[in-house]
């Protein structure tokens, strides 16, 4: 009895010795990245307090300081502090946001909140991309940091706020104005990029402002035979055929190569809705009384939204042809000293050339600046009149921000650590710029 309670025992060691093997094994760059993709953040219902505790514990695991913070119920703000040798210097901030957009798993080759690693590298998950890489990146380059001895001079922020695919108004529209934002004395800050299909890294100076816009019409119903002037859905194509126009100017302009998309107006329409349900569709011989379309709008920073709300009122939805509209804005558009919502990338702004140079430094190259096609929670930072550039260093990898199949592969997550560590300690070391 005695050999066979040794042998037991003795295969009981041996078995706990190998998980914790492999449980260490496991403890690995890429496998906390895609711990963090597993966890489902994407909308309507994003579990946000799953994300917190990951988050929490990679912070505790090297020494971060960590509060969570509520301006909504719900909606829970991560901020973690990295504490600098002079800490009456400003402060840098690092953010990114916890949630994702929803993905319809039967066009993925793999689940989408998976994370699987194909053979030749591929992490498959949604957020992959955009922008769960950043916020590990940021604390696996930090981690390194901390363990080459490094200590920044500056204080060193980061910043995990929820919402930012449905606007940001209950995430980074509260924080960043809030008290709590200001006492961190933030003097420079970096936010979500996107990926380069080239080698060189893509970096934003300003974002494109949200507009959701919808016009609906009005008419005479009748009879599907009748003709009647200003029926809802005459009134509604005559605005669409306006806008139409419209979007033509703009896209004719890219594609003479004089502007990039990002530096036009663009808008889209997202949905129509009208007619009168049936079981087989549509009741085809009744015209509706009421019309209604839906427009995505992305106004550059250096739009005149004034002349923009005349458009629409005096040619896309004009009340003499029995329409009303509504602008849903979604940010600001300009600076509280009513500047354009941009961050320079010259001399003037010294943060910019430690920015390059900490590219240079790791074998990075730059692309030109850009005006980013779509919006992040940079504007709220900037809104503020601090100077924030989006980054995220992921090149020779195909744009895959809201779409099926979102990977980012494992060697071009490991580089970004490393060029997250190039920028951390450089910018954290700058004595000269003041905010």
């Amino acid at each position: 009895m005695l050999n066979v309670h040794h042998s037991l025992l003795l295969s009981l060691t041996l078995f706990l010795l190998v998980s914790a093997q492999e449980e260490h094994q496991q403890d690995t760059p890429i496998a906390r990245f895609q711990r963090y993709l597993r966890i489902n953040t994407a909308h309507p219902n994003p579990d946000y307090p799953s994300a917190i505790s990951f988050l929490k514990f990679q912070a505790q695991s090297i020494d971060l300081q960590a509060r969570t913070l509520e301006f909504t119920p719900g909606k829970p703000v991560l901020l973690l502090t990295w504490p600098g040798t002079n800490p009456s210097l400003p402060s840098i901030l690092l953010n990114s946001h916890l949630d994702s957009v929803p993905a319809e798993p039967s066009k993925w080759v793999h689940p989408p909140f998976s994370a699987v690693r194909s053979p030749d590298g591929k992490i498959f998950a949604r957020g992959a991309q955009d922008d769960k890489c950043i916020a590990v990146q940021y604390l696996e380059a930090i981690r390194n940091l901390k363990a080459k001895n490094f200590a920044p001079i500056r204080t060193v922020h980061l910043s995990f706020v929820p919402d930012e695919e449905i606007g940001g108004l209950d995430g980074a529209a509260k924080f960043f104005p809030s008290k709590v934002f200001e006492e961190l004395r933030v003097g420079f800050a970096l936010d979500e990029g996107q990926a380069s299909p080239g080698d060189e890294f893509r970096v934003f100076y300003a974002d494109r402002s949200p507009w959701n816009l919808v016009i609906k019409a009005e008419g005479t119903p009748g009879h599907g035979s009748r003709m009647y002037d200003n029926t809802a859905m005459e009134n509604l194509m005559k605005s669409v055929e306006v806008i139409s126009r419209f979007r033509e100017s703009q896209f004719d302009v890219v594609k003479a190569g004089d502007a990039a998309n990002s530096e036009v107006i663009s808008i889209n329409p997202v949905y129509v809705k009208a007619g009168i349900p049936s079981p087989n569709g549509f009741v085809m011989n009744v015209q509706p009384s009421e019309a209604e379309a839906g427009f995505d709008v992305r106004l550059t920073p250096t739009a005149d939204p004034d002349l923009l709300r005349r458009r629409i009122a005096e040619e896309w939805a004009p009340a003499w042809r029995n329409m009303t509209y509504k602008i849903t804005e979604k940010g600001p558009l300009r600076d509280y000293m009513g500047r354009p919502l941009m961050t320079p990338t010259n001399d003037s702004n010294p943060w910019w050339s430690v920015f390059k140079q900490a590219i240079t430094a790791v074998g990075g190259k730059l692309a030109k600046p850009e005006i980013l096609v779509s919006t992040t929670d940079a504007r709220y930072i900037r809104q503020l009149g601090i100077p924030a550039l989006g980054f995220s260093p992921m090149t020779n990898t195909p744009i895959l921000l809201h779409d099926h199949n979102e990977f980012l592969k494992d060697t071009v997550y490991l580089k970004g650590v490393e060029v997250y560590e190039s920028i951390i300690s450089s910018l954290s070391s700058f004595e000269e710029a003041s905010h």
